[in-house]
């Protein structure tokens, strides 16, 4: 017998055929009932998957770092808002808010701090992580919400949750990847009858071989944009951190994830992660068309590395057991190394603001990259 949420799917295809490949994505991960992300804790070693803050206290420390520096160029009058868009279990916000405290106490005193999460069950969790702030804390369903003011974004491992859309090269041309049942009664994946601008295809796509696969998402498209029109009119900066490519182009990254292993997309709709690889190519293509200042993308290792985390893990391993170093060791690695397994260059950091600022380490390093050890 199929899974509720499968059940849920079959039966909107039963009634109205198939659906894209975006309306299932959304479906798996938000469904009111039986979405991923309204149903489950997926972080950590208990869940399907890692992301950097959970691998060591040295990503939310960083994170911290380059928000206090950001603030400081910036210098805003007004309120302050520390916002972050999926903010998982807290963890990122809580190191981070710790570095503020202990860096730029005043940012914190003059900061409220803004969760977007539509996820009672990681609601939940946030507060119990971020219970020492909660004086200063809000949560928001939608970026909209929250208030107006100078703000300071963080998105990691947003972008990648976000639906996309997918059209495949047929014999007439691209055409609308979809989901329906096959005769097997399983859920498979179909060719649609809608197509897609050429415009919006990359200039060499009549080169393609047929069952290429090409990517789009509007609904990415329309956060970006909703961000970078608020920094220009509001004061700011955002960081956005993933796992994606640089250029536009061609390809399936289509994934899922369950128990921490890769799991056929369709298989187990609403029990694994769905994600996709992020197009930083269009990132900055939207969010430089809405006026922001971009500073760049860096890989994350070279990101943090900038930050000061080769100094700060130095820290955290002075004087500690062999066991103790040897963890430290190893989430650096893990947070910086190039290969499989490793997050430093499969995972991409894009900065931007709504001025023309200077903001270390897209431009420079800082003056004093050593400014991480004063974090003990």
């Amino acid at each position: 017998m199929p899974a509720p949420l499968e059940k849920k799917i079959r039966d909107l295809i039963t009634q109205t055929g198939p659906i894209s490949v975006a309306d299932y994505f959304a479906i798996c991960l938000a469904d009111p009932e039986f979405g991923y992300y309204m149903t489950k804790d997926p972080f950590g070693v208990a869940g399907d998957f890692t992301t950097a803050p959970e691998i060591s206290q040295l990503f939310g420390e960083m994170i911290g770092v380059y928000l206090v520096q950001s603030w400081q160029t910036q210098a805003p009058v007004g309120p302050i808002r520390i916002i972050e868009i999926g903010p998982g279990r807290g963890t990122l916000m809580a190191d981070a808010l710790r570095v503020i405290a202990k860096l730029a106490p005043s940012l914190l005193e003059q900061a409220t701090v803004h969760m977007v999460e539509t996820s009672p069950k990681l609601r939940k969790i946030q507060k119990e992580t971020l219970a020492n702030y909660e004086d200063k804390l809000s949560w928001h369903n939608s970026f909209e919400d929250v208030p107006g003011g100078f703000f300071l974004l963080l998105a990691n491992e947003l972008f990648d949750a976000i639906p996309l859309r997918q059209f495949i090269k047929t014999d007439v041309g691209f055409r609308e990847r979809t989901v329906t049942v096959n005769a097997s009664d399983e859920l498979a994946f179909s060719v649609g009858v809608a197509g897609i601008d050429s415009d919006l295809l990359p200039s060499n796509h009549k080169d393609q071989p047929a069952g290429t696969v090409f990517e789009i998402a509007p609904a990415r498209v329309n956060v970006m944009t909703a961000i970078a029109t608020r920094l220009v009119k509001e004061g700011g900066s955002a960081l956005v951190i993933d796992y994606g490519y640089l250029a536009t182009g061609f390809g399936d990254t289509l994934q899922a994830i369950h128990k921490h292993e890769f799991d056929p997309p369709l298989a187990n709709p609403g029990q694994a992660d769905l994600t996709s690889h992020v197009d930083f190519e269009m990132l900055m293509r939207t969010a430089h068309a809405a006026g922001a200042h971009i500073h760049g993308v860096m890989y994350q290792g070279d990101f943090l590395v900038g930050l000061g985390l080769l100094q700060r893990a130095g820290m955290l391993g002075q004087d500690k057991d062999h066991e103790t170093q040897q963890e430290i060791r190893s989430a650096v690695e893990r947070l910086v190394g190039e290969g499989s397994g490793n997050m430093g260059e499969l995972f991409k950091v894009l900065a931007m603001s709504g001025q023309e600022v200077k903001l270390a380490p897209f431009v420079a390093q800082m003056d004093d990259p050593e400014s991480a050890n004063n974090l003990n």
